[in-house]
């Protein structure tokens, strides 16, 4: 899809006279495509952000981050921007000002190319991003996820992953296969199990990482994107992995069970309405004892992946031994 092509159809989905491709805002994963700033004339708005999906014809000369370059790496991004599409297109209008994403003037394509034609959020007042939030940030992001999950309690996840999640088993037999830790491997069909088998699911985010979220200004708001992996889920897995995106090992010790509570105080708030106090301490209670497991199943995926990576520290060590402890008894 050329330039003129992409200017002529955001032309065409704004109702705008004209349209000028700016800056590219990143490349996707892997050489699949880019997003990009398109700036309007004679439209209700000046500019929206358009996500051009492009596999690379000769997949076997693009060098992934990490070696991982199979069909089945292939196929499961095919996958995953059908399953965005599917978002955008119908449970993304239930999220709420507490859990909010861009607004979607058009997703269409499919099989070999998708084009995404979204709100552009820093022209909405979220143009700040943060590799490494501070305490208010990372509150704002724990406050997104809870309103998310409250308003896909029990949500089906029909048109996207059955089981949300980037790294969710199904799909990461390679990785299972290259871990050096047997006893590791030998519970991730179990620890997926406990996973998938929670009395309460909801949607789950899937790559809810820090920098997935857009921060207004004052920092106490965000609006999140990259809906490639969005499925059906426990809570835990997106707040574990959101807080392994922005607190190294001494920042977990140190505020995650306090990140937890703010979670789940917000959480419970959103649920105020639709559930008794009995039935969010079920709720709670759960997924409290899911968290660790929510961990493990991130560090299995990793332990196979990139078993250099930083994300496996101590703390997440702990976490996967207190569930595999946990699936012993």
């Amino acid at each position: 899809m050329t330039d003129v092509d992409i200017e002529a159809h955001v032309c065409t989905v704004m109702g705008a006279d004209s349209a000028r491709l700016g800056e590219r805002i990143q490349a996707l994963w892997s050489g699949y495509g880019e997003i990009r700033r398109v700036h309007l004339r004679g439209a209700d708005v000046e500019s929206v952000v358009v996500k051009v999906v492009q596999p690379p014809v000769q997949r076997e000369k693009v060098r992934h981050a990490r070696g991982w370059n199979t069909d089945r790496s292939h196929q499961r991004k095919l996958r995953s921007y059908d399953v965005e599409r599917a978002f955008y297109r119908g449970p993304a209008a239930r999220c709420t000002a507490e859990s909010r994403v861009p607004v979607a003037h058009d997703c269409s394509g499919g099989a070999q190319r998708w084009v995404f034609v979204l709100e552009d959020l820093d022209a909405s007042g979220f143009a700040l991003r943060r590799f490494d939030p501070d305490a208010a940030e990372v509150h704002a992001c724990l406050v997104w996820l809870a309103h998310f999950h409250a308003t896909f309690l029990g949500a089906s996840p029909e048109g996207l992953w059955e089981q949300g999640t980037y790294w969710h088993l199904a799909t990461r037999p390679d990785e299972l296969s290259a871990m050096n830790d047997a006893r590791l491997r030998d519970a991730a069909a179990a620890l997926d199990a406990r996973l998938l088998g929670a009395q309460h699911r909801t949607l789950v985010h899937g790559d809810a990482k820090a920098a997935n979220f857009c921060f207004a200004d004052d920092g106490g708001r965000v609006a999140a994107v990259d809906f490639q992996y969005v499925g059906g889920g426990c809570g835990m897995q997106d707040v574990a992995y959101f807080l392994s995106s922005c607190l190294d090992e001494d920042g977990c010790d140190a505020r995650a069970d306090g990140c937890l509570d703010d979670y789940f105080a917000s959480l419970r708030s959103a649920l105020d309405d639709r559930m008794t106090a009995p039935e969010l301490d079920a709720l709670e209670s759960e997924w409290r004892a899911l968290y660790p497991v929510a961990w493990a199943d991130f560090y299995r995926f990793l332990a196979g992946w990139a078993p250099d990576h930083h994300k496996i520290h101590g703390y997440s060590r702990r976490m996967t031994e207190q569930a595999l402890a946990e699936l012993d008894r």
